[in-house]
């Protein structure tokens, strides 16, 4: 009698050819794990294994790369998942700086980018670059309003603004002058620094000098905290804002007691459990943040949910790009890019999405609660 088994061996073969593959897509995440902007990039970084994996019938690859921070090493990573991996998207890179520095390139390439960044220049002024570009965090603008309106509430007259030097801090600057002087609030001293700074003593005296009712810092990450703590070193006594860069654990943890009272609009994920069940971005929070401390054993802090929810815009996206072409063909992203456009009322882990041809942020007041910092926590402000 004659065995089965190389019959059974035939009848999976056949079964193997007769199965077509999953078409799949390609995301280039492009991430500062190391350098300045670390304290952004590791949570971005940590936060791609919980990308979705299948989109549709589509299966997805993301091809993750370092920056260090360096934005000449963004272009270069950006170049190389352009030409070589051929990607359909690239979520990243972290920082603003970097992120101003790949624009053309995606832009030449017609592959849509998913900005995880603080500054609102990746996205405005709208033009032929910048409509390929989709920023995940709230516009400086929004940030910016809750701030003056609470300063101009509660009597402040003059502010010292101290930012980085680079667009993060130079499009603060220029949204908050304006909004503070329509308020008639005047900006009494304006500094600046760099990411790698160690020091900001001589800018923290001039702002000191002024004598400000209070003073906004203008910085994302770890640099966020030294220009306050500079200042109440040399004795400040006055408010201190500061804005959804500063949003993070580390915060917290460097700044100490000298970050006690400071009033920052940011994200609900901050004080999550202060969130009514209502809001409809707080159970897709919890799901992010359960995730990610089931994966790394640590809460996220909310850069981290700016990549996620850079998934989720495409897991809505890619089917649609879907009908009108193959992923890794330029048709596919250029449809990818008119679905992000065409994005409505999407619930992320920090507000809700609505994009147009003119905005490509999407965000609304849903994507901010006024919070301070009491005994050592964030907390909402009542």
């Amino acid at each position: 009698m004659l065995s089965m088994k190389p019959l059974a061996t035939v009848a999976m073969l056949a079964a193997l050819v007769a199965t077509p593959a999953l078409a799949q897509v390609k995301v280039g995440v492009v991430s500062s794990s190391t350098g300045p902007t670390a304290l952004v990039g590791i949570p971005q970084r940590n936060t791609v294994p919980l990308l979705p994996t299948k989109i549709g019938d589509l299966t997805v690859e993301y091809i993750s790369l370092d920056d260090a921070s360096d934005s000449t090493a963004s272009v270069t990573a950006f170049k190389k998942l352009i030409s070589e991996q051929n990607v359909d998207a690239i979520i990243g890179p972290s920082g603003s700086p970097n992120a101003m520095a790949v624009l053309q390139f995606a832009a030449e390439a017609g592959v849509p980018m998913l900005a995880p960044v603080g500054t609102a220049a990746v996205v405005l002024p709208m033009n032929d670059q910048k409509r390929w570009v989709f920023k995940t965090t709230q516009n400086d603008d929004i940030i910016a309003r809750a701030l003056v309106d609470h300063m101009a509430s509660t009597g402040i007259k003059t502010v010292g603004f101290i930012g980085l030097n680079d667009p993060y801090g130079e499009n603060w600057f220029k949204v908050f002058s304006g909004m503070a002087e329509a308020k008639g609030i005047k900006v009494t001293a304006s500094e600046r620094y760099q990411r790698t700074d160690s020091s900001v003593t001589g800018q923290a005296l001039k702002i000191l000098s002024a004598r400000p009712d209070a003073v906004l810092v203008a910085a994302p990450g770890g640099a966020s905290v030294l220009p306050q703590t500079t200042l109440v070193d040399q004795g400040y006594k006055g408010k201190f804002y500061q804005t959804h860069g500063a949003a993070l654990p580390d915060f917290l943890k460097l700044g100490g007691k000298k970050v006690e009272g400071t009033i920052l609009a940011a994200s609900l994920m901050l004080v999550l459990p202060e969130i009514p069940d209502s809001n409809p971005s707080k159970a897709v929070a919890q799901q992010y943040i359960a995730a990610y401390e089931k994966l790394h054993g640590s809460a996220p802090a909310t850069f981290g949910a700016n990549v996620y929810d850079a998934g989720l815009l495409l897991q809505q996206a890619v089917p649609e790009a879907a009908k009108a072409a193959k992923p890794g063909s330029r048709e596919f992203r250029s449809a990818l890019r008119d679905a992000l456009e065409q994005t409505k009322e999407l619930v992320g882990t920090q507000g809700v999405y609505t994009m147009t041809p003119q905005d490509h942020s999407g965000f609304d007041e849903r994507g901010r609660e006024l919070i301070t910092v009491k005994n050592g926590n964030w907390t909402l402000l009542k």
